[in-house]
């Protein structure tokens, strides 16, 4: 007997992972404690749970204009289902899936992995419920397989002008890594972002208590970067199971030329590859081409675009996909070839 039910606070997910002790979290992202974070930035969750005497699984979601979403922001580096392994959880996700057709016409998920099977096994699921289920890539995720190396044997891998910068610049700024939150650094921080090329933070007070509860937790890794008495550069870290996550990295845009950002990446990768002893390490999505230089790996991040094809709203969202689909296709069909060398 399978039993399918809504919930509109996050509390619920702190009793599932309490009681279940096959149910656990690869990653910060999938913890109670994160979307607690979340709830609190003013979104509005629908957490979609089944259960048989034995097992629960959940989808952390919310819901707007009909349409269901991840419950997540941009500091989420993934999202994906929490339910246990094998055919006991897949029936509980087929299940949370045909019900949550009373709740909306259209389920976008993303980014989900699939290197652990999480992409398949929620397409597979919303198929089974009877969902019309489109997968697509959108995003990239960095990351370094350590491979049992120490740093030395890591950094001469690294590409010669990483390897060169750091050699010229790494004197030029006083690096500390802390592994405890420090509200007067975290306040440096905060200027350093704002002074930075990044965009505007999404919800600073969220981050600044992540970093609280992860470091008295004991997985914040916490770094920054002095030139003169004066913080010109600041990195959070977080480590757990064996895997290093670069949630935020910046620098002073006036202080560009000192290449504090890399001396103190250089001095995190050392402290979580030597100290940490990690497996992995996680530089979040995007594929921009600096993270390559670190890194040697790269994974998708996939998008699962679920509809329900009884529902007319279903069969607009449809069509306006598919226009929007062929007029991109148009363009690039377009744009002009590059000049022949």
């Amino acid at each position: 007997m399978i039993e399918a039910r809504y919930h509109g606070t996050v509390n619920v997910l702190q009793d599932l992972f309490a009681n279940g002790d096959t149910l656990h979290a690869p990653s910060p992202f999938d913890r109670a404690e994160w979307y607690a974070l979340l709830a609190e930035t003013g979104l509005t969750p629908l957490i979609a749970i089944a259960s048989d005497p034995e097992n629960s699984a959940a989808l952390a979601l919310t819901q707007e204009a009909g349409r269901l979403t991840p419950l997540r922001n941009w500091y989420s580096f993934t999202w994906r289902q929490l339910a246990t392994g094998g055919d006991k959880g897949e029936k509980l996700l087929i299940e949370i899936a045909r019900q949550l057709k009373s709740r909306g016409h259209r389920i976008t998920l993303e980014p989900v992995p699939d290197e652990d099977g999480s992409a398949t096994r929620l397409a597979r699921a919303f198929d089974g419920a009877g969902w019309r289920v489109e997968v697509t890539e959108c995003d990239i995720n960095h990351i370094l397989h350590v491979g049992g190396q120490n740093f030395a044997q890591y950094w001469a891998e690294r590409p010669g002008p990483l390897r060169t910068t750091l050699k010229r610049k790494a004197k030029k700024v006083e690096t500390k890594i802390l592994t405890h939150f420090d509200e007067a650094l975290w306040a440096d921080y905060e200027e350093i972002y704002a002074s930075s090329w990044k965009p505007e933070e999404d919800h600073p007070a969220m981050l600044r208590a992540f970093a609280r509860e992860e470091a008295a937790a004991g997985r914040l890794r916490f770094g920054m970067a002095w030139h003169g008495g004066v913080p010109v550069a600041a990195q959070c870290w977080t480590v757990e199971n064996d895997t290093a996550f670069i949630h935020k990295l910046a620098y002073l845009e006036s202080a560009r030329k000192l290449s504090a950002g890399t001396t103190l990446s250089a001095a995190l990768f050392e402290h979580v590859i030597d100290t940490d002893r990690v497996a992995l390490v996680d530089f979040g999505t995007g594929d921009q081409s600096y993270k390559a230089d670190w890194m040697n790996a790269a994974r998708p991040r996939f998008k699962i675009d679920c509809f329900d094809m009884a529902q007319p709203r279903a069969w607009l969202d449809m069509t306006r996909q598919t226009f929007n689909r062929l007029r991109e296709a148009d363009v690039a069909e377009l744009a002009p070839l590059p000049p022949r060398r």
